[in-house]
């Protein structure tokens, strides 16, 4: 049997989702899930597909997109992380999923789930919780500056119906940071492809190949 929900997923259950959402984490994704590691047993989209069409015999549920619209109310509040390499836009059939509140915080966390707020232009993400989650999520280059942020609390702002909990309101700027570590690049900032991902080079540190002969055949030429 699984491990004993955790006060951080009893909260975030108890928040605003439909009860296929409910149905969808607790019995399809939960079930099975390495607690160690939070992630979920490998998506079968057939299995729950049958989880949460029950005896309905109208079949509700019949595509993977159904699951996957289902998936994306669960990130919202903070239940499900989608790893960097998968996106919710198209199938992920046999991938697993990131449950990031079933590792019980015991710990630092746990009072980032008490309270919850709208968003505030003086908003910030907790920094420990973000370097956390950047991990789980599988970005690379986790730095961040006051643009990303402003972006982020501009967009909220204009939502003021939208409440979450600390917690949660630095896993959606983890998951944005994310999304624009997929994108383009990052305007004139110099940056390298690692993996699908766009990752800013730090000045100095890396010199391209056309530098480095250049040095080489300096050095060769102060020898002879």
């Amino acid at each position: 049997m699984t491990d004993a929900l955790t006060q951080a997923e009893i909260a975030a259950l108890q928040s605003p989702l439909s009860n296929e959402c409910r149905v969808l984490y607790l019995l399809g994704l939960r079930i099975g899930a390495n607690s160690a590691t939070t992630s979920s047993s490998p998506i079968d989209y057939k299995q729950l597909l049958s989880l949460l069409n029950g005896d309905n015999k109208e079949t509700s549920f019949q595509r993977g997109r159904q699951i996957n619209s289902l998936l994306k109310q669960l990130e919202q509040v903070g239940l499900v992380a989608i790893p960097v390499n998968l996106d919710l836009e198209h199938t992920i059939n046999g991938q697993t999923l990131l449950l990031p509140l079933m590792s019980a915080p015991a710990s630092d966390f746990e009072q980032l789930h008490q309270r919850h707020s709208a968003m505030s232009a003086s908003w910030q993400p907790n920094k420990a919780l973000f370097e956390e989650m950047a991990s789980l999520l599988g970005i690379i280059d986790k730095t961040y500056d006051d643009n990303d942020i402003g972006e982020f609390i501009a967009y909220w702002l204009g939502r003021p119906s939208s409440v979450f909990s600390e917690f949660q309101w630095t896993q959606k700027f983890a998951n944005n940071i994310k999304r624009k570590r997929l994108a383009a690049g990052f305007g004139s900032t110099p940056t390298k492809v690692v993996g699908s991902q766009q990752v800013k080079v730090a000045a100095g540190i890396e010199a391209d190949d056309n530098a480095k002969k250049l040095v080489e055949k300096y050095a060769s030429s102060k020898k002879s």
